[in-house]
């Protein structure tokens, strides 16, 4: 026993002594201009062959037995740094690498903190050089452009470790280790979504057209909960590919002002730090970063060639430190060019990775989206029938059904991963797990809002929801519980059922509504999925609460169940309906309906009808049968598709729509005769110099015959306390009935152009947002129940035509608080001796974005 203790000390005495003399070099490196990390650096220690080299985020660990003190750090294009480290001790080394002084033209530029100038100064003579040939050599000059895009899309958790149990035993996720991969730079990643795509890309100059055929796609991951298309539709512009040739930079549903900008020489300051040789051409290393940090820019460096065409090789681009984007901790862009025989410029390769995190102290997830390009051809193509194609992505039947060994096969080389455990078999893995399986599907219900009826995916022929209607409250029906559900592309791709039955306990109406919808082509996933070209037929009664439209979400969803003030302005409204609607891939829609309508008056809503001998005659209800015309122009329209849903995620082309109604007093019952136009219109507009982005939404409609108020225009109040696009905060339920109307709602979001540029609050990354909506009313006499118009029902208390100022709302808002929060507080500027109202208020709402 003594022996064994003597044997014990004297080895934890070795290894203290072992430890005691070994050194510990890390940290980061980084250029000491833009602040960028720099990967590759070497490190070694002086006359020894101990080293390492930084990884892609700059960061270094160097663990050495040596005497020698003196760390030797070197980089392609900066000055070598000599640094003392302490042996037998932990060094954590922040170092900066200064580019290299570069004599050119006889000028020296030695970047730096010296004041720095646009006049006279060579780097700037070099880029406007080369920002005034940038279209030259663009391929999209040719007639016909043609090339093969293999795309690798990887989300994972960053430097994932499996930690064993202090009890020994085996965890239910330790098989998690087997999945793991490992990057270049030695970070250990564990994927969780892949994604990977072959397609071809057809070009047309004149008349222009662009079509991708896609010829094998598959994914797998986390994200198989969410619709397939619309998780696609999210990364294209989260990820969008990086053109830097253009002025602005799309990235992150954000704008950036690209180095190669014709705005560049205002936005940044550029610097020429070395020549360095690529692709077997001299080139000159052009550093650049933005004039102010916290601006939606980029630091990096262009690498153009030294000849008369200022032609970009390559291309590195970072997201400067201080910028107000969320989430997003590090990225590099990496581009590679080359140059045809004409000059033309042909990408070859487009590399983004990311780093992810919630705060700096977590490891967050690491996200690379690769894309390689090959086989570029200027020729004309074999098959022009491709161009005659409605749709601008054609998937082929078999894309999705391609073996593991086509992939193996045909995958890039930068695209292959060292562990060959692929995605699938995780998540069979995962779901093997009861505790995992069951946070699946309960996230599944929330994010979807429906309850299958199948375990298997392929069997689910119909779903219950939305879950968030089935219980809620109003003032005319008190607690409200609905049941509703629809079928599902299993049950038919073209057929499809959808109906609900709800009931108050406070009025004891049962009421309904049931559609049948017949598609004239397959769809994937959902009855609404773009494009539409369908025929339809419903049939429901229920309440119908006026002047409060639900744009965007269920008018019974139990999160609006909380409003500002008695929600009773409603009646009861039997509704049956035929209709056809078409829409296109290039943005047109068009589609009619007609419609038979009863609706019904409540002690709430009263109908009281002026006579011609002036007498008020009380009516129970009023019959329209009516016809309408609908017309919408959306180019480009990115959205998130939901199964009843759009939820745009751009706005850079405008959004036009015409709608028409007509009715004839007689025909098939109707009381009336209507005729209604409504015109609109939808733009975001992006600020210069990357200072936010203003969304715009102007309407102007006028109802040109006599009708029921009801009937005549009834501006959108907002009563409950979340921000609702195209509705005003502060005006109560038809406190305002027109029949002629214009209106606006103009939000500015500023991205935190003020905010980003203030001491100590820049680090909130808060964002301003401004608001200023409105609506200039008029009504005729002819429907005026004031002036006594017979035929016309007289308002209901506290409902009045709009007089000749216009109702106006101011906000002033803060975004962005913990990253997901937004309050608005806003002033109603007009009609504010209006009874009962409500001059100002606070309103949130919640939202995640970059």
């Amino acid at each position: 026993m003594y022996k064994k203790f003597i044997l014990i000390f004297l080895f934890t005495c070795f290894v203290w002594i072992a430890n005691s003399q070994n050194t510990i070099i890390k940290g980061m490196v980084t250029d000491s201009i833009t602040g960028e990390t720099l990967p590759y650096v070497s490190l070694i220690l002086e006359g020894t062959m101990i080293g390492t080299t930084t990884g892609l985020n700059g960061s270094f660990n160097l663990s050495s037995t040596s005497k020698v003190r003196t760390l030797l750090v070197s980089y392609l294009g900066y000055a070598e740094k000599k640094i003392t480290v302490n042996l037998g001790r932990t060094n954590n080394l922040k170092i900066e690498l200064a580019p290299s002084t570069i004599n050119l033209s006889e000028v020296v530029i030695k970047p730096g903190r010296e004041r720095y100038s646009r006049r006279d100064n060579p780097a700037v003579t070099f880029i406007r050089n080369a920002i005034d040939l940038r279209d030259r050599n663009d391929p999209r000059n040719h007639d016909y452009f043609t090339y093969e895009q293999y795309e690798k899309m990887v989300f994972a958790m960053n430097e994932f470790e499996r930690k064993p149990r202090k009890d020994g035993k085996v965890g239910r996720f330790d098989f998690l280790s087997e999945f793991v991969d490992t990057l270049e730079v030695g970070t250990t990643i564990l994927p969780v979504s892949e994604k990977e795509m072959f397609e071809t890309v057809y070009y047309r100059k004149d008349p222009r057209s662009e079509k991708r055929l896609i010829s094998a796609q598959k994914s797998a991951g986390v994200d198989e909960i969410f619709s397939r298309e619309g998780i696609q539709q999210i990364l294209n512009e989260v990820f969008k590919e990086v053109d830097i040739f253009q002025n602005d930079i799309s990235l992150f549903l954000q704008r950036f002002v690209s180095p190669m900008s014709t705005l560049g020489p205002t936005f940044y300051k550029y610097y020429l730090l070395d020549t360095v040789e690529i692709n077997n051409r001299p080139c000159i290393d052009l550093g650049f970063v933005p004039f102010n940090s916290e601006s939606f820019g980029f630091t990096g460096h262009l690498f153009i060639t030294m000849d008369s065409t200022y032609f970009v090789q390559r291309a590195i681009l970072n997201v400067p430190k201080d910028i107000n984007l969320n989430f997003v901790s590090r990225m590099v862009i990496d581009q590679t060019y080359d140059r045809k025989e004409d000059g033309t410029r042909i990408l070859l390769k487009d590399d983004i990775e990311v780093n992810f995190k919630v705060n700096e102290k977590s490891k967050g997830m690491y996200a690379r989206r690769l894309n390689i390009y090959s086989n570029h051809s200027f020729d004309e193509p074999a098959d022009l029938a491709i161009f005659k194609e409605s749709t601008p992505i054609i998937t082929l039947a078999d894309a999705f059904k391609k073996p593991d060994i086509f992939w193996d096969e045909n995958r890039p080389q930068e695209g292959q991963k060292r562990n060959p455990n692929s995605v699938e078999k995780l998540m069979i893995r995962l779901r093997e797990v009861p505790l995992f399986y069951v946070t699946e599907k309960v996230v599944s219900l929330f994010v979807n809002g429906y309850i299958a009826t199948n375990s298997d995916p392929l069997k689910n022929k119909f779903e219950f929801g939305p879950v968030n209607t089935f219980v809620s409250g109003n003032a005319i029906e008190g607690a409200r519980f609905r049941l509703g559900g629809t079928t599902t592309t299993h049950f038919s791709k073209r057929l499809f059922l959808d109906g609900l039955a709800a009931y108050g306990t406070k009025d004891g109406k049962l009421k309904y509504d049931l559609i049948a919808e017949y598609s004239f082509h397959d769809k994937t996933d959902y009855r609404k999925e773009f494009p539409i070209h369908s025929l339809s037929a419903q049939f429901s009664y229920d309440i119908n609460q006026i002047g409060q439209q639900y744009m965007y979400t269920n008018k019974d969803n139990v999160f609006l169940a909380w409003k500002r003030q008695k929600d009773d302005r409603a009646t009861y409204l039997r509704f049956a309906e035929l209709a056809y609607y078409n829409e296109s891939y290039s943005g047109f829609g068009f589609g009619t309906s007609v419609r038979n309508k009863s609706e019904y008056a409540t002690k709430y809503a009263v109908f009281d009808r002026i006579e011609p001998d002036g007498n008020i005659t009380p009516v129970k209800d009023y019959m329209m049968s009516e016809l309408e015309l609908k017309l919408r122009y959306a180019p480009n329209e990115k959205f998130y598709q939901t199964r009843n849903y759009r939820y745009p995620i751009t706005l850079n082309a405008p959004v036009f729509t015409l709608n028409h109604i007509t009715a004839k007093k007689g025909f098939l019952g109707s009381d009336y005769s209507y005729n209604r136009t409504d015109f609109g219109i939808q733009y975001r507009f992006w600020t210069p110099m990357s200072f936010g982005y203003i969304d715009i939404i102007a309407k102007a409609g006028k109802v040109w015959s006599k009708a029921p108020y009801p009937m005549l225009i009834l501006p959108n109040a907002n009563l409950s306390y979340t921000v609702q696009p195209e509705s005003y905060n502060l005006m109560n339920a038809i406190e305002f009935i027109n029949d002629e109307y214009a209106s606006w709602d103009v939000t500015y979001f500023m991205n935190g152009a003020i905010f980003n540029r203030l001491p100590l609050i820049k680090k909130l990354k808060l964002r301003e947002v401004i608001t200023f909506r409105g609506l200039y009313g008029n009504l005729t006499d002819k429907n005026n129940p004031f002036k006594g118009s017979p035929g016309t029902y007289l308002f209901p208390e506290g409902s009045y035509p709009m007089g000749k100022e216009p109702y106006m709302e101011l906000g002033a808002g803060i975004e962005n608080i913990f990253s997901f929060l937004r309050l608005d507080y806003v002033w109603r500027l007009t009609y504010r001796d209006n009874p009962n109202i409500q001059k100002n208020g606070i309103r949130f709402v919640m939202r995640l974005s970059f």
